[in-house]
Order: C-alpha cells, then structure tokens, then sequence
C-alpha cells in the first residue's frame, strides 16, 4: 500500500478523524452530563495527542533516530523484531 500523497485527502481525513473524535466525546457526556465526565473526556483528549506526539517526534528524534516507522502496529513490529 503506498502512502497517501493527496493534499485534499489527507486535510478530509484528518477532519473525519477530528468528527469521529467530537461525536464521540459528544454521545459520552450525553450518556452521562457532569463535569467529572467532561473534565475526563478533556484529559484524554489532550494525553492521547500527546501521547501520539511522543511516538511519532520525540523517539525519532529524540530517543533513536535510525527508528523510523509509519504507525503504531509497525512500530511494535520494529521493536519487536529488535528485541529477536
């Protein structure tokens, strides 16, 4: 599979993203409305973007700059083939 190289395809996906992400977090706090709900929802969101920023800038730049991955599931796969 090769990379997506479409500038209007990869802005459309990352706002298909950003609305599977609002509904989301909109049908939780409509489950369950307070603000402990929100305040954790809140948190969440901005641990897994750090999070994400953490595996996708600060180990390759930071950490091991010849460790060089496309997403998470091949990244396991490279540690793991490491660790073999």
């Amino acid at each position: 599979m090769s990379d997506l190289q479409s500038t209007k395809l990869i802005v459309a996906k990352g706002l298909m993203f950003f609305a599977i992400a609002c509904m989301s977090a909109y049908l939780v706090f409509a489950e369950a409305p307070s603000l402990k709900v929100a305040s954790l929802l809140a948190l969440m969101a901005w641990a897994s973007a750090r999070f994400y920023y953490f595996l996708f800038y600060v180990l390759e730049r930071y950490v091991d700059p010849a460790l060089r991955y496309s997403g998470v599931f091949n990244l396991i796969a490279s540690i793991c083939r490491r660790n073999k």
